[in-house]
């Protein structure tokens, strides 16, 4: 079921098109990455559905019906840019925001104090926002945003500022809110992210989609018939009794064995690959190569600026 939906949407500021016709749909209970380089058009339309802004033409469908001014209460908006104020204290902040999302006082202290003790950010309720480094203000940020358990979550850049380890630790946690039943639109950069945590993406460049689908028929898509093998054996011994239509495109040496990528070529199986030299090296293991989403991403954002 489609959950969130974007048709023909159009925006234009003065004489630069921000959006030209883009269309997308957002399945429910899925994790659906929105990417694209800088200045492609991302944040017009997270803003578009977030109605900071509204768009020229087309329209915004939540749930199946047309996006209303009463439906912000549905959704959770962790922009990329810090939005606390720096002279509050984290406590009072959190509580004041959650307040806004229409949580009672008291349902709004027992969730903070849930979401302080998971991320052991107890010490900092009293402590000014802007004694807070970068990532902490990005954890505030993050409880503050999933604290009223809205069915859509849009973050964008959710990562900014953590270290690996803090940024392992939200990764877990926005699994575990798709988990729990929420849509969640997921905006980045970091293309690793994104293959960690997309079922399904969309890719914007120059205000147009140039790319959409599940991640894993996309990189099945952009597959080259590349062929990873591991042997233990001479270099040489393998080029030579490698059949047409096979190539060898590069070598690594690993630990105590040899890596070779093989081009398969037109009509070559992996069979055929095994049995013209099984009886001359050891065979470790054999893998099809997918290309990652970072290589597709460039590839793609390449061909469409030609």
């Amino acid at each position: 079921m489609v959950f969130l939906e974007a048709k023909n949407v159009v925006k234009q500021y003065a004489k630069h098109l921000a959006l030209d016709h883009v269309n997308i749909q957002v399945p429910e209970n899925t994790i659906f990455g929105l990417l694209g380089p800088n200045g492609a058009g991302k944040t017009t339309l997270i803003r578009i559905i977030n109605q900071i802004t509204g768009p020229d033409s087309g329209e915004i469908l939540l749930n199946g019906h047309k996006l209303n001014p009463s439906d912000i209460r549905r959704i959770g908006y962790l922009p990329e840019e810090r939005g606390l104020y720096k002279k509050m204290k984290v406590g009072e902040q959190a509580l004041y925001l959650a307040r806004l999302k229409d949580l009672s006082r008291y349902d709004a202290l027992k969730r903070l104090k849930y979401w302080f003790e998971k991320f052991e950010i107890q010490p900092w309720w009293d402590k000014k926002v802007e004694e807070l480094s970068k990532g902490m203000q990005q954890k505030i940020q993050f409880v503050v945003t999933v604290l009223h358990e809205p069915e859509l979550l849009i973050f964008d850049e959710p990562f900014s500022g953590f270290d690996p380890i803090n940024a392992n630790l939200l990764k877990n946690e926005i699994l575990e809110l798709k988990k729990k039943g929420a849509t969640i639109l997921f905006s980045t950069h970091n293309m690793g992210s994104v293959e960690e945590l997309c079922d399904h993406i969309t890719l914007i460049n120059k205000s147009k989609i140039i790319l959409h689908g599940p991640i894993e028929q996309i990189r099945h898509d952009y597959k080259e018939h590349l062929i990873k093998l591991d042997f233990n054996g001479d270099i040489d011994v393998l080029s030579e009794k490698l059949a047409t239509p096979f190539k060898i495109r590069e070598t690594q040496a690993v630990n105590q064995h040899t890596s070779a990528f093989i081009e398969m070529g037109q009509g070559g199986s992996v069979n055929q690959l095994l049995s013209s030299v099984i009886n001359d090296v050891e065979i470790i293991s054999l893998n099809e190569v997918l290309p990652n989403m970072n290589d597709i991403f460039i590839r793609v954002v390449q061909q469409s600026n030609q």
